[in-house]
C-alpha cells in the first residue's frame, strides 16, 4: 500500500468516529427532550435531527439549544426539581454554537474548533446529567409525560 492509501483509510476511520460520536450526541439531546413532558417541550425530539444536514446545522443547533434550554426549565418546574440554571445548558450551549460557526472561518477555525469540541463535550455531559435528573425524579400528576419522537 503506498502512503496516499494508508491516509485516505485513515482518513475514512477518522471520519466515522467523528460521525458517530456526533450521532450519539445528538441521540442525547433526542433523549433529553423526550424525557420531558409535552406540555413542557418547546420542540418536538425528532426534530434535533434536522443537526445532521450540512450547514443546515450551524443555525439549527442554536434553535436546538434554546428549545432544549427552556423544555428543561418547564419541565424541571413542573416536577419541582430544584436546579442552579434558569435556563440549563443555554450558556455553554450558545457558545459551543458560536465557536461551531466561527469553525468556517478562515485562521479563526484554529482557536474555534478547538474550542467548540470542548464546549460540545461539556454540553452534552450537562444534557446528560440533566436528562438523568428526569430519570430519577417522579413524574407530577396532571403532567404526562410522552416519550414519542414527533
Amino acid at each position: 500500500m503506498d502512503s496516499s492509501t494508508i491516509i485516505q483509510i485513515v482518513a475514512g476511520i477518522m471520519f466515522l468516529a467523528i460521525f458517530v460520536a456526533y450521532m450519539a450526541f445528538i441521540a442525547t439531546l433526542f433523549a433529553a427532550l423526550a424525557r420531558c413532558s409535552t406540555t413542557s417541550r418547546t420542540m418536538a425530539p425528532g426534530t434535533v435531527w434536522f443537526m445532521l444536514v450540512p450547514l443546515v446545522n450551524l443555525v439549527w443547533q442554536f434553535f436546538v439549544v434554546f428549545a432544549l434550554a427552556d423544555s428543561l426549565a418547564n419541565e424541571f418546574r413542573a416536577r419541582e426539581i430544584p436546579n442552579v440554571e434558569p435556563q440549563p445548558g443555554k450558556s455553554v450551549g450558545i457558545a459551543m454554537c458560536v465557536c461551531a460557526c466561527c469553525g468556517i472561518v478562515p485562521l479563526v477555525n484554529l482557536l474555534a474548533l478547538p474550542a467548540h469540541l470542548v464546549l460540545l463535550i461539556v454540553y452534552w455531559v450537562k444534557i446528560a446529567e440533566f436528562s438523568r435528573r428526569l430519570d430519577t425524579a417522579p413524574v407530577m400528576l396532571g403532567s404526562p409525560n410522552n416519550t414519542s419522537g414527533f
